[in-house]
């Protein structure tokens, strides 16, 4: 029976030897429990709809249906684990339509193990989670994605973006702000909205690339 308390984790990357480096050092983790592996994008999906994950963490090149499809899949298909990218490529091409797709932090490969476990923690609890030289390929101008949309913000929607780019969840904004959460969740809609963006993810890369926030 699942431990309540652990996070539970789906790996899916098609290098076995990864794989297995992955689980030796999150099975050491008392509030982190591998619960599957995967070697592509199609048993990905499988596999997360089969166990539910709370993380699934995703290589992006994968032969067959690739890390980007996969991710896309799941979102199609409502799924609601937070996905972790965790790749060694670096371009801009390849971080940009992974995080459009919905991934929830996007880290490399050579990633420090405990540096990864707190990744893995903080997406779990709702937070975006870049890399400073992810974010900083992030910085140029975008076609699309809200551009000149700012204006319609309020100073209180504004205030929640800041802190929505500085990876606070909602609980942590509503106590920033002194406000309910069931208020942050109407202002975050609002934002999401406003901006014609698919999801907070998306509203933290908008607010880094026009200054908003840290």
């Amino acid at each position: 029976m699942a431990d309540p308390g652990r996070i539970r984790v789906l790996l899916v990357d098609d290098h076995q030897v990864v794989r297995r480096g992955l689980r030796t050092f999150l099975q050491v983790q008392d509030d982190i429990e591998v619960v599957g592996e995967a070697s592509d994008g199609e048993e990905g999906v499988a596999r997360a709809e089969e166990l539910r994950p709370d993380v699934v963490l995703m290589d992006v090149k994968m032969p067959g249906l690739d890390g980007i499809e996969a991710l896309r899949t799941l979102r199609g298909l409502d799924n609601p684990a937070r996905v972790l990218i965790v790749t060694s490529f670096t371009e801009k091409r390849t971080v940009v339509p992974a995080l459009r797709a919905g991934a929830a932090g996007y880290v490399y490969k050579d990633v420090d193990p405990e540096a990864l476990a707190r990744a893995i923690r903080s997406v779990h609890s709702g937070h975006v989670l870049l890399q400073p030289e992810v974010a900083l390929a992030l910085l140029s101008p975008e076609e699309g994605g809200g551009q000149g949309r700012g204006g319609s913000l309020t100073e209180r929607e504004r205030e929640v973006l800041a802190l929505i780019a500085d990876g606070r969840s909602n609980r942590e904004i509503a106590r920033a702000l002194v406000l309910s959460e069931k208020t942050v969740k109407t202002h975050v809609s609002n934002i999401l909205m406003k901006l014609d963006l698919a999801d907070r993810t998306q509203a933290a890369l908008w607010a880094v690339r026009h200054g908003i926030g840290a």
